[in-house]
């Protein structure tokens, strides 16, 4: 499997809404980050679905390395 490209070194806190959904982007090539914008076509990447569960903020993964996807769980702080 081919390594995710780092989008950014920092979370992206989102306001999220109660069973509303988001697609995380798994590639880092989207220039809607944390989001999918379809920048992943035709590589073996594909959007993963994050349905809230309750309406609160969430913090996003953007260094793409994190353990928890689609939520950051501090891996962009690793070397």
């Amino acid at each position: 499997m081919t390594k995710a490209q780092r989008a950014e070194n920092s979370p992206v806190g989102v306001d999220v809404l109660e069973g509303k959904s988001y697609f995380w982007c798994t590639c880092g090539k989207s220039l809607k980050q944390p989001f999918c914008d379809g920048s992943h076509k035709g590589t073996e990447f594909s959007p993963l679905l994050f349905k809230a569960e309750q309406s609160k903020k969430v913090f996003f993964c953007t260094c793409k390395q994190t353990k928890d996807q689609p939520l950051c769980d501090g891996s962009h702080n690793l070397k």
